[in-house]
């Protein structure tokens, strides 16, 4: 379990920092200076996924993209280790206790990111 959880945190943070990196190289050489000048209005995750995922279906590739799903990603990084945790407690191990405690957790994070 714990290479599992390790490879996920891995991976999303990984693949996190690559959008990010891309994005703002991407904006650097677009404008002649590292930063992107863009806010982040009051969403949830679900809307600002929704919202990206329009943008790739449309073909806008554009460099504030690839910051938003890198963001996007590392948001998600953790959400998906709780995830996985939960299946594996309730399905792998079958302990009753371990998959209450984080399914508690995974219904708090889903409450922070997708409902609030």
């Amino acid at each position: 379990m714990e290479t599992l959880v390790g490879t996920i945190l891995l991976f999303g943070v990984l693949l996190c920092a690559g959008f990010l990196m891309a994005g703002v190289l991407w904006s650097g050489m677009a404008t002649g200076t590292l930063g992107l000048h863009y806010s982040l209005t009051g969403t949830n995750l679900f809307q600002f996924w929704l919202t990206n995922i329009r943008q790739l279906a449309l073909g806008k590739w554009q460099p504030s993209l690839l910051v938003n799903l890198g963001i996007a990603l590392l948001m998600m990084t953790p959400y998906v280790r709780v995830l996985v945790s939960t299946a594996y407690f309730a399905f792998a191990e079958r302990n009753l206790k371990y998959t209450l405690f984080t399914g508690f957790v995974l219904a708090v994070l889903t409450y922070s990111l997708f409902l609030h």
